[in-house]
């Protein structure tokens, strides 16, 4: 089963880390990734930009609209994500709740949906790293 999840940070989340506490957090993370990807349940995990560098863009009756970040209608901000592979929520839990991260940020963790084709029955292409 796939589960996606999503880091948030709060505003001032870093503030009065020092760069070699950040520098120590990038390298444990990165550590964690390989560990998990070698344990075959990492799928993909990225960190993402701040939100300052977001776009968003919504569709309706009216047509498409653009919003330049920063957009933010919640105090946390998305940080980044992974999507990993596991048995069932309390292992996709195992293996987030340890992580560096959880010094600094909140990780909401939720199964994917399968999805197939209604006519043919054909699934979503499968991920190739």
């Amino acid at each position: 089963m796939k589960f996606m999840c999503l880091v948030y940070f709060e505003p001032g989340a870093f503030d009065g880390v020092s760069e070699a506490e950040l520098t120590k957090l990038t390298d444990d993370t990165i550590v964690e990734d390989i560990d998990m990807r070698r344990s075959g349940h990492l799928i993909l995990g990225q960190p993402l930009q701040g939100p300052e560098t977001a776009v968003t863009i919504r569709g309706g009756r009216r047509g498409i609209s653009r919003t330049d970040g920063p957009f933010l209608e919640t105090k946390e901000w998305l940080g980044g994500f992974t999507l990993i592979e596991a048995r069932d929520m309390d292992e996709a839990i195992a293996l987030t709740r340890d992580s560096a991260l959880m010094k600094y940020a909140s990780v909401e963790i939720r199964p994917t949906l399968e999805q197939t084709h209604s006519e043919t029955g054909e699934g979503r292409p499968q991920v190739k790293l």
